[in-house]
């Protein structure tokens, strides 16, 4: 599944992933690329994204870079608020798909979803946050399948953490069976 949604402050981009050697991807709910979340042109863009994800009940929990090695989160769904530079990230484990984010976009990871930095240019401060009421965890080898049955079974968050109501958490996770 792939397509692209008009929205107010740009366009996302969702599609799914198939699992890849160890990493188990999310077979059923979409990654999405929200570009232009919010305007580059943005005074604050850390504070500001930290402020839409808290507003949605994505609590933000850190300010920094992303891994530059292959993992994925079990235990949470992660959005990622790119405060400033632009990167070039690996989604989906080793061999995955290259996605390129800049100031302004944020990057949807359905738990179980690999990324991975490839590389970067400027200064990359990125806003990390997670669907309330999740702890996330840092996975670099496949999951049991009890594991796996547990991270299938994660709640679904209340909101979408770039547009509330709406969004690919809303118009596709939660149409998901």
């Amino acid at each position: 599944m792939h397509y692209e949604q008009q929205i107010e402050q740009g366009r996302y981009e969702a599609f799914t992933l198939a699992p890849r050697d160890w990493v188990p991807n999310n077979r059923k709910l979409a990654v999405a690329i929200y570009h232009t979340a919010l305007p580059a042109a943005s005074s604050d863009l850390a504070a500001e994204f930290e402020a839409l994800f808290e507003h949605n009940q994505w609590p933000p929990q850190w300010r920094n870079s992303i891994f530059d090695y292959h993992h994925f989160h079990s235990t949470a769904h992660e959005v990622l608020g790119i405060a400033s530079g632009s990167a070039q990230v690996i989604v989906g484990g080793p061999g995955g798909r290259m996605v390129t984010v800049e100031a302004g976009d944020a990057l949807l990871l359905p738990a179980g979803t690999g990324h991975c930095l490839q590389s970067f240019d400027g200064y990359l401060n990125v806003i990390g946050a997670y669907p309330a009421g999740q702890q996330w965890d840092i996975r670099r080898s496949a999951l049991t399948p009890q594991e796996l049955a547990a991270m299938d079974k994660l709640p679904f968050p209340a909101s979408d953490p770039v547009l509330g109501e709406r969004g690919p958490v809303i118009e596709q996770w939660l149409g998901v069976d």
